[in-house]
């Protein structure tokens, strides 16, 4: 996984997201997408044990949920260690 692109990590994480049905907000505008952010983006190559992704949920899901769901949607080498809601 540390080969993967910033930018293919970020498809990684929305398909995942879609399939595993959550409710992410949608962008409005000309070109829509859901509402996630990775909060630095690592060199190719570099690899990471502890990043963190903000999601924009459109209503409230248990932590544990959020994470098991995500969990089973993402492929071997990526795993949600801890969900938390802010705000």
């Amino acid at each position: 996984m540390r080969f993967i692109s910033h930018l293919d990590l970020m498809r990684l994480f929305q398909r995942a997201l879609r399939r595993a049905d959550l409710p992410v907000t949608i962008t409005r505008g000309f070109s829509p997408h859901l509402k996630i952010s990775i909060n630095r983006a690592l060199k190719l190559g570099v690899e990471s044990l502890d990043e963190a992704l903000t999601v924009h949920m459109s209503k409230k899901i248990e932590p544990a949920l959020f994470t098991e769901l995500l969990n089973k949607n993402l492929p071997e080498g990526v795993r949600i260690v801890k969900a938390q809601v802010i705000g």
